[in-house]
């Protein structure tokens, strides 16, 4: 962090200093869990569903905090008492990036349906081989995450990649206004949240904020294949770059000749071509699962390329890139063959589409499939026919286990059966515990097996549950 001293902060928020300490100290961390606190870093206490961060400004202050930022005075501590300390962290974030704004920080936001971590870890690896670069680590994508994201940079830091979520209108708009991008990159607009949104054009609107807050000399990185993306493209004043792995463009940037390998890592070539330049293109060899990761490595190669990085540097840069955040489509070998597919993170119908159709790809001749699918949360209205369209989709595809878990389990195998399911075996089961033992009763050597659901139904226990099982040897698997 850009180290700034107590009273520095206390006069940026107008915040009234209580408590004993001292307000010449140095700031040199941000956090909102007393667990985390190191020396000078500035704890902000706010109200959680089970705690009071208020209830731990005494412990953040043992360990050496150089203050907290806070509701009302707590004691002998030193605090830096506001109104609201969830919005003065935004006003602090918006003030450490207008200071390394100064001083050549450049700030790019991303915003999707899908995709969102997945592009800005990759991003964030190109952008590293030009300069320091401050990225999420996971998915801290809210007005608490960005805040805290911003608080990592310092006098060096380069590239800042703010990942950008958002659950109704004007949350995006909020994270621009606290941390200033200069390039934004809109992945796609799909279902995820359409419970909340009421619809795919409240969540078009609302990802289309990121584009309305650029400055004339930004750029909008947008995807032309999505019509509701590219339609924001009349929503900017920024420079349009527009990405594609569908189509090649006269202007802007796109993927030809795709071609996946076993493990599922795509292979492709990237293409630049820009008014007033020549056609520029890289081969690139991705490390990532699944075809999925196409587009999200373009939209990353296309933003590096609007922040002046050379064609050449990002494609081995997105060659070398390794997967960053956990449970998005990890894949883990057993030692008898089993191959896991760990993708537990998150769902919705778009994401568990993109993780069925890579099951597929990864089957292995004579061995099976397995599809172990928990509920899609947030959905709404829409979350009945989504569920069955998922069912569907695994009898169309071949899947060729299906077990199902969560309210919607039932419905999901009542479609694959429905659809003509041609596989061994469809069930719904009552609970994780099911799921995992009737999985590993049924697994060979060789079978694959997906592991997919809200984070709600927190499946990671079933992928690692799956993954340390003995699957016992079969007289037709000594053959």
């Amino acid at each position: 962090m850009i180290p700034v001293t107590v009273e520095e902060i206390a006069t940026v928020l107008g915040a009234r200093l209580s408590g004993f300490g001292d307000s010449g100290a140095l700031v040199t961390a941000l956090t909102a869990d007393s667990r985390t606190v190191i020396p000078g870093a500035l704890f902000v206490a706010l109200p959680g569903e089970r705690v009071d961060g208020h209830d731990y400004v005494a412990a953040a202050t043992a360990a050496r905090a150089a203050a907290s930022l806070t509701r009302r005075p707590v004691g002998d501590a030193l605090c830096l008492v506001v109104a609201d300390p969830l919005a003065a962290l935004g006003r602090l974030s918006r003030y450490l990036v207008e200071r390394s704004s100064a001083e050549g920080l450049q700030v790019v936001g991303i915003t999707g349906s899908v995709g969102k971590t997945s592009t800005k870890d990759l991003l964030a690896q190109v952008l590293e081989q030009a300069g320091p670069t401050v990225s999420a680590a996971g998915n801290l994508n809210n007005e608490l995450g960005v805040p805290l994201t911003v608080g990592r940079i310092d006098q060096r830091t380069r590239f800042l990649v703010a990942e950008m979520g958002a659950r109704g209108i004007g949350h995006i708009a909020y994270l621009c206004d606290i941390a200033p991008p200069r390039v934004g990159l809109v992945l796609n607009v799909g279902q995820a949240h359409v419970g909340e949104f009421g619809g795919q054009a409240a969540i078009a609107e609302a990802k289309g904020e990121l584009v309305e807050s650029l400055p004339a000399e930004g750029w909008a990185v947008l995807n032309m294949d999505d019509p509701l993306v590219w339609a924001m493209s009349r929503r900017t004043r920024a420079q349009v770059l527009p990405w594609s792995i569908a189509q090649p463009m006269d202007n802007g940037v796109w993927a030809s000749e795709l071609a996946g390998d076993a493990y599922g890592r795509y292979s492709f070539t990237l293409h630049d071509r820009r008014e007033g330049r020549p056609e520029h293109q890289v081969p690139v060899q991705l490390r990532l699962t699944g075809r999925h990761q196409v587009p999200n490595a373009v939209a990353a190669a296309a933003a590096a390329l609007a922040l002046g990085l050379e064609i050449n540097q990002i494609g081995s840069a997105l060659a070398a890139a390794t997967p960053r955040s956990r449970w998005r489509m990890e894949l883990h070998d057993r030692c008898d063959g089993v191959r896991v597919i760990n993708d537990s993170y998150n769902a919705n119908p778009e994401s568990m589409r993109a993780a069925l159709t890579t099951l597929i790809e990864l089957r292995r001749t004579d061995r099976n499939t397995w599809a172990v699918l928990g509920d899609m949360l947030e959905l709404g209205d829409l979350a009945p026919a989504e569920h069955a369209a998922i069912g569907r989709l695994a009898a169309e595809l071949g899947v060729d286990h299906l077990v199902a878990l969560g309210d919607y389990g039932p419905r999901m195998i009542s479609a694959a059966v429905a659809a003509g399911f041609s596989g061994e075996m469809a069930v719904a089961v009552a609970d994780k515990k099911d799921a995992v033992a009737l999985v590993t009763a049924g697994l060979r050597p060789g079978d694959v097996v997906l592991v997919k659901a809200s984070r709600g139904l927190a499946l990671d226990t079933v992928a690692d549950d799956i993954l340390t099982a003995v699957v016992p040897l079969r007289d037709e698997d000594s053959e």
